[in-house]
């Protein structure tokens, strides 16, 4: 009886570990999603004048360059097929959700801490990815409509 409890018990724990590790990738996700949800509205406009305000595009490019960002993002934030970086290109919507993202990730990036990247470095490369185009809708593109 005791090893049967033994085995139910370890079956338990795999399924909460199952279940842990779903709840936070979904979590993940929509903390990844969650930018793009907002669409192409005129309030998408509004996060790019905030960006522009407290950081410096070209400044953002050489540290998005420098610090090796665009190794596993992209060089425009697109996401890059050779790696596991996601698309972090616009429309990200805040910048204090951008940074806290940055120091305390979850999935495969490293922590970046004020050591290594300030927070004002933080906002001049969200102000690069929000001057970066806007992805090209799949509907739009004609090769992917046939």
């Amino acid at each position: 009886m005791q090893r049967f409890l033994a085995v139910e018990e370890t079956a338990r724990g795999g399924r909460l570990l199952v279940i842990r590790e779903l709840v936070l990738a979904a979590g993940a996700l929509c903390l990844l999603a969650s930018p793009c949800l907002g669409g192409q509205n005129s309030s998408s406009a509004a996060p790019k004048k905030e960006a522009a305000a407290t950081g410096n595009v070209e400044n953002g490019k050489k540290v998005f360059m420098k610090d090796g960002c665009y190794e596993c993002h992209g060089r425009e934030g697109q996401g890059a097929a050779q790696a596991s970086g996601p698309r972090i290109g616009p429309p990200q919507r805040f910048l204090q959700s951008f940074i806290r993202y940055v120091r305390q990730p979850t999935g495969q990036m490293p922590p970046f801490t004020t050591e290594v990247i300030s927070d004002q470095e933080l906002a001049d490369v969200y102000a690069y990815l929000q001057s970066r185009p806007n992805a090209t809708p799949a509907k739009d593109i004609p090769l992917l409509s046939q």
